[in-house]
């Protein structure tokens, strides 16, 4: 069974004549521990295809199911906790709050859910180690490079032991050294710690670290490209689509 399926999923904005179409029955399914890249031109619907997985936004019509429960039938509380407790997210600003070490902003999300201090820092300073921040656990986001931030980010959103990681555009705030280390974290997420990742992304370089590119043009699915090395290769040069 996928973890993440969606089902003619529909997002309209506005009503009559204003009326917007900003995704046209999107049908997408990610298994558990597949790396999957969005791609298309801006205005096509990459992210609110992300924020309606995430329960961030509601579809007009169609569905969302993650790891079996249909987000329609969640109140907004029911939404509160899946999101903290089965999805990480990833942005492409790092949303680290200024004032707090990274181990502190890293252990939030746990300790928004209740978990007594002493062990959600344990649990952020486990990840930070995972994503090579051990030795600047005490430092602020104004101490860490933009590659050091997205990291603390990363981290932030794995915490909680979600199944689901999902990510906007999450290199577009980097330099290309850093953006190269951030999505083979992403690849790591999902190879060896086995979670699911939907990434946003314009950039084809980094959508060839998935394994499976969809494209979207106009507010539907276009195409879909399972990666194999050579074709990782080939989309890593291609310049657009």
């Amino acid at each position: 069974m996928s973890l993440v399926q969606t089902q003619n999923l529909t997002k309209i904005y506005g009503k009559g004549e204003t009326a917007v179409t900003a995704l046209n029955r999107i049908n997408v399914q990610v298994a558990a521990a597949e790396f999957v890249a969005i791609m298309g031109p801006s205005g096509c619907g990459k992210s609110t295809l992300l924020y309606l997985i995430g329960g961030l936004d509601r579809p007009t019509d169609g569905r969302v199911i993650i790891d079996g429960q249909a987000l329609e039938g969640l109140a907004d509380q029911g939404l509160t906790e899946l999101r903290r407790r089965k999805i990480g997210f990833v942005f492409q600003f790092f949303n680290l709050i200024p004032v707090l070490t990274a181990v502190e902003n890293a252990a939030l999300p746990l300790t928004l859910d209740g978990v007594p201090i002493k062990e959600a820092r344990i649990r952020a300073t486990e990840w930070l180690q995972r994503v090579g921040l051990g030795d600047r656990l005490r430092s602020r986001p104004d101490q860490l490079s933009g590659g050091q931030q997205q990291r603390v980010a990363i981290a932030r959103a794995l915490v909680a032991e979600p199944a689901l990681v999902l990510a906007d555009e999450p290199t577009g705030n980097l330099d290309t050294r850093a953006s190269d280390e951030v999505a083979g974290l992403l690849r790591q997420v999902a190879n060896t710690w086995g979670r699911a990742v939907v990434m946003v992304t314009h950039d084809p370089r980094i959508a060839a670290y998935a394994d499976r590119i969809i494209f979207l043009k106009d507010g539907t699915m276009v195409d879909e490209s399972r990666l194999t090395p050579a074709t990782a290769e080939t989309t890593a040069m291609w310049p657009g689509r």
